[in-house]
Formats: C-alpha cells, sequence, structure tokens
C-alpha cells in the first residue's frame, strides 16, 4: 500500500480540513496517509482515526505569508519540510499540501531536486473544459520567464501527466499565443513552435485564450507569468459573473421566481467549475509527486488531492517524465 505524506497545517483551512480529507481518502483509497504536523492539534480532531493514517510530530507551521527559500532553511521543524524529509527518505511516495505555493515549490526543489533533464518544474492546473474532459495549464506560476527548451519540456510533462493520470489518449499540445500563426508570439515561443513541431507530441499549434475552454488542446502550454495572468484572469471572471447572476436574481420577485427554476442548473454549473473536483495542481519536474491543492481546500479538495498524488505515484509520472527526455536526448 502506497504512503502519502499530507501537510496537515498548511492551508486557510487547516488543520480541520486536512485531517477530515485525510479521513474521507482512507476511507476512499487504497492508501496510508502520514499527517505531519502538531500531534497535540492533530490527535483531538483525528478521534478514533483510521488504521491508515499515522502522525508525525513536529513543532513549526510555514505560514501564507512567510518568506519561500528562508522559511525552507529556517524553519526545519515545519510540517512541510517534514513531509518533504519523508518523501526524500522513501517513507511516503508523494507530499500533499494547501499551504505556502512558493515555499512548496522552494521544498521541492531544494529538498527533492528536479527529474534529470529538467532544468525548470512547472506548476500545474487542471481546469474543466465546455462540452469535454479537462485539460492541463502549465507553467501558471513557477517561472515567470521560460525559453523555447523549457516550454517542450512543459509540453513533455504535461503529455505524460494527461495520458498516465488522467487517462487521455495521445493528449493535444498547443502553445497559449496572441495568435494562431506560427509567425505570432515573443522570439521564445517562435522558437519553441518549431521544435514542438519535430517533438514526436500530439502538437496541434498556438491557441488564444479566448479559446482554451473551447476544447483545442488536452495540455496547453505558456511561461509561468502568461499562465498565472490567465488563471487569476478566469477566475475574477467567474466569481465577477456568479455574483452579477446572483443579484439579478434576488432584484424583484419575478427573479426570485425564476431562480427556483434555475437554481439546479446553476448548480450544475458551479459544480463542473468546483476546483476542489480536480484535488491539486501537480509540480512537475519535480523527482517525487508533489500536489498543491488549493489554500482554501476543503475536506473533498484534500480528499481528492490525496488521489490524484495516488495516481502520480501509480503511473511513476516523474520516471516516466526522465524515460522521454533520455528517449529525446537519444534522437536529437
Amino acid at each position: 500500500m502506497r504512503t502519502i505524506a499530507l501537510d496537515a497545517m498548511g492551508g486557510d483551512l487547516a488543520p480541520q480540513a486536512t485531517v477530515k480529507g485525510a479521513l474521507l481518502a482512507a476511507s476512499e483509497y487504497p492508501v496510508r496517509i502520514t499527517l505531519v504536523g502538531r500531534r497535540s492539534v492533530l490527535e483531538p480532531i483525528l478521534g478514533k482515526g483510521h488504521p491508515n493514517i499515522g502522525i508525525h510530530d513536529c513543532s513549526e507551521v510555514i505560514e501564507a505569508d512567510d518568506q519561500p527559500v528562508q522559511a525552507v532553511r529556517q524553519k526545519r521543524d515545519s510540517s512541510m519540510v517534514k513531509g518533504f524529509g519523508m518523501v526524500k527518505d522513501g517513507r511516503a511516495g508523494a507530499i500533499v499540501s494547501a499551504g505556502n505555493t512558493g515555499a512548496f515549490l522552494a521544498g521541492g526543489l531544494l529538498i527533492l531536486g528536479r527529474v534529470k533533464g529538467i532544468d525548470r518544474p512547472a506548476l500545474t492546473v487542471v481546469l474543466p473544459g465546455y462540452g469535454r474532459g479537462p485539460f492541463l495549464l502549465l507553467d501558471v506560476g513557477a517561472n515567470t520567464d521560460a525559453r523555447a527548451k523549457n516550454l517542450v519540456d512543459f509540453a513533455v510533462m504535461g503529455s505524460i501527466y494527461a495520458e498516465k493520470v488522467m487517462g487521455v489518449d495521445s493528449p493535444r499540445i498547443a502553445l497559449l499565443n496572441i495568435g494562431v500563426e506560427e509567425s505570432k508570439g515573443t522570439e521564445q515561443v517562435k522558437l519553441a513552435y518549431g521544435l514542438l513541431k519535430i517533438s514526436g507530441l500530439n502538437f496541434v499549434g498556438n491557441v488564444e485564450a479566448r479559446h482554451v475552454f473551447d476544447g483545442p488542446a488536452d495540455v496547453i502550454v505558456s511561461d509561468g507569468f502568461v499562465g498565472n495572468v490567465l488563471l487569476k484572469a478566469i477566475e475574477g471572471v467567474a466569481a465577477t459573473l456568479f455574483s452579477m447572476i446572483k443579484d439579478e436574481l434576488k432584484s424583484d420577485l419575478r427573479s426570485k421566481a425564476g431562480a427556483l427554476v434555475l437554481k439546479p442548473y446553476l448548480k450544475r454549473v458551479a459544480a463542473h467549475l468546483d476546483y476542489s473536483e480536480y484535488g491539486g495542481a501537480p509540480i512537475l519536474g519535480l523527482s517525487a509527486p508533489c500536489i498543491k491543492c488549493h489554500g482554501s481546500s476543503d475536506a473533498k479538495a484534500i480528499k481528492n488531492g490525496i488521489g490524484v498524488a495516488l495516481k502520480s505515484i501509480e503511473a511513476r509520472v516523474p520516471e516516466q517524465v526522465s524515460g522521454a527526455l533520455t528517449g529525446q536526448e537519444r534522437d536529437s
């Protein structure tokens, strides 16, 4: 049975949400979960617990406003750092956290290290597609600038994750750009376009931001600056749109009556956009599966994040990435 280290102190709703999420996961998945955190805080929440859940005691917590690298280096007895240590020592096959994203990325790099051949890992997010399954967007913040080689590496890693973890056959890869023409974009994006055409991946060209949800690709690649801006814009538009609809449906008696009719349909739309359904965002390119859950993750999101970590272990994603890059080197 696989073991996953869960940063039980990380996240806005921790430790209640993390412990409850672990209980849900242990009841649903064939997995052992180690809650990494303050035992005195975790035991009362865990109660009678579950035979497949244990606690690894530590005294410190990396806070949301801590400086990432400094926190990882100085808070050596924190739940996040100790969780990474368990993975490095082989006591866990993956780590899941809803804590400080920068510290999580720094910890992965400093403690676990990168897959051989990967210069820069990528923070990946799973987004819902319209009329189809979800798709991957990477990078969404780990690298504010990226060279053509990095973008090709992101495409390789995203393709492997989409195929092995999400079950997509021959994932379609696209570059996020300001136009679909090969001549559009920055010099690095244009160089990446040429490299992807001869990469052996199922590369389908450029995609504009307005079409990412229409289904042109299963994996959409960008540098972290552009990807993060797109992600934050999506989150903001979705939140504003739902607020506007809610206000309009409460504006008068006729609208309130209509709201009763629309309520089940709106709930279905909201469920389709619910980040907790997708569990967490893998940081691809590190030597072991590292799953970053949303900071406000509830128990359901934590449970699903553990599920994503388990799939990543079973699919041997880091090893698959290493093998793909080794094959590329032999071919070049």
